[in-house]
């Protein structure tokens, strides 16, 4: 491309060049010819007025030196009214174009050696036609062509070797970004997932540029959210697998007890592994579309269901509240029942067995607010266990449960905090925005707005019977 492009401003820019310079060049060589024959012309005029007064050849001598032409000028006087044919000067036109122009009455040019002649007729007082002759020389003819046409090469090559450079340079701003873009996609083609493209060079590629970027940047979205996906799904899992686990630590002693503790122990450690090794994205957790969500209530009260019977096997006291009417949210129902399962989870796995735990809903015009306590021996560093694939540092732990959880309050603009509840444990609170605004947050507490109406009141649960 960049030859090419110097190749065509070479070959447009030398024919402007010839077809500017060359007619340039004819145009001042006519002139300098007609300035020569011009001034021949001037200098026969100066002579007639003498030739029509007299035809002394003396006078005549002295009229042409006084012309400063005397080694150019001749004239030619014939013979008639008593008088001999006067010739003064040197003669350099042949004696047949001097008749002519004797005979026409009109001045002639006539070709010499050395350059030309002007033959200028003029009228004698006796009625004979005299002639003058002015001889024009070559050089005179000349003057100046040469420097003129040696000045349009100059300024012709200087063009074209501007044109050329400018070319060249636009050449460069154009191939550059072009191989940079092909660069680009050879990199991600090989899975280079960081190469980006500068987005510079003409509009054209820096649109491209633009767009290889923002697919690139789509790339990587799609593969981390199929990761995160696959990590989601794979933590999912954790829920099934602690009943298992839970159930055949009651079996008892034996070698089918044995195995059986073995064989959920193996499928914790392989589901574990997978989610550890896919983790590393943030998939979509937002309902998608007008009117789509689910019931917060129904999935609170359909997931109590399945964790109760956990819970009176471990003799644990639990406490459900504010499901009694419809709450919608802006949340997917399998979303909301994994983030359930995440935080009841970890009240299982991270507490001791008899430890009490409560689950509040609170619902408000703008937001609404799933409270999880317990009271086990809290959490030390909130911020930690809040860092995704951080963890507890207990076995078995992968650092997702809080994660996903975070992750679903924060695509409605809500959070999600960890503190201590009245329990005597930890209080996960997750703020789950409805109108997509940022949450009001007043410390752990929801003021009345101006309109006297409740928004919710963040209560702490009350203790358990």
């Amino acid at each position: 491309m960049r030859w090419a492009l110097v190749k065509v401003c070479l070959a447009v820019t030398t024919m402007v060049v010839v077809a500017f310079a060359v007619p340039l060049g004819l145009v001042i060589k006519e002139m300098a010819r007609d300035r020569a024959f011009s001034n021949a012309e001037r200098e026969a005029a100066a002579v007639a007025p003498a030739l029509s007064i007299t035809t002394d050849r003396d006078q005549l001598e002295r009229v042409v030196a006084s012309a400063g032409s005397d080694s150019g000028m001749a004239v030619h006087i014939p013979a008639g009214g008593g008088q001999r044919a006067v010739d003064l000067g040197r003669q350099r036109a042949a004696a047949d174009d001097i008749t002519t122009v004797r005979g026409l009455g009109r001045a002639s040019t006539a070709e010499v050696p050395g350059g030309s002649t002007l033959l200028q007729p003029v009228a004698l007082s006796s009625g004979e036609i005299a002639v003058v002759e002015v001889y024009v020389p070559e050089s005179a003819v000349s003057n100046g062509v040469a420097t003129a046409w040696a000045v349009l090469a100059g300024v012709g090559t200087a063009l074209v070797v501007g044109s050329v450079a400018v070319a060249d340079r636009l050449g460069v701003r154009m191939v550059r970004p072009a191989r940079k873009l092909v660069e680009g996609a050879h990199e991600l083609g090989e899975g280079k997932l960081g190469a980006r493209v500068p987005e510079e060079g003409p509009n054209e590629l820096r649109l491209a540029a633009v767009a290889f970027n923002s697919m690139a940047d789509q790339v990587v979205q799609l593969l981390a959210n199929e990761r995160e996906l696959a990590a989601d799904l794979s933590h999912r899992l954790r829920t099934p697998l602690t009943v298992l686990r839970l159930n055949a630590a009651s079996l008892g002693d034996g070698p089918a007890a044995e195995q059986t503790r073995a064989a959920v122990a193996q499928l914790e450690r392989e589901v574990d592994t997978i989610i550890r090794t896919a983790r590393e994205a943030k998939p979509q957790t937002a309902a998608a579309g007008p009117g789509a969500g689910c019931d917060a209530a129904e999935v609170v009260r359909e997931r109590m269901g399945f964790w109760s019977a956990l819970a009176e096997d471990e003799g644990r006291k639990w406490r459900v509240a504010g499901t009694e009417r419809p709450v919608r949210i802006p949340v997917a129902r399998a979303d909301l029942a994994a983030a359930l399962d995440a935080l009841l989870g970890n009240v299982f796995r991270h507490t001791p067995e008899g430890t009490a735990f409560a689950v509040d809903v609170h619902n408000g015009e703008d937001a609404v607010i799933v409270l999880v306590s317990d009271a086990g021996p809290g959490i030390r560093d909130p911020e930690a266990a809040m860092a995704r694939g951080r963890g507890s540092g207990s076995t078995g732990s992968t650092g997702l449960g809080l994660d996903i959880v975070r992750r679903l309050a924060e695509a409605t603009g809500g959070d999600v905090r960890i503190g201590s509840s009245v329990l005597g444990g930890t209080e996960v609170r997750v703020w789950i925005q409805l109108d997509g605004r940022e949450p009001v947050r007043r410390g752990h507490r929801v003021r009345r707005r101006r309109t006297g109406r409740l928004v919710s009141t963040f209560n702490r649960p009350r203790s358990l019977p």
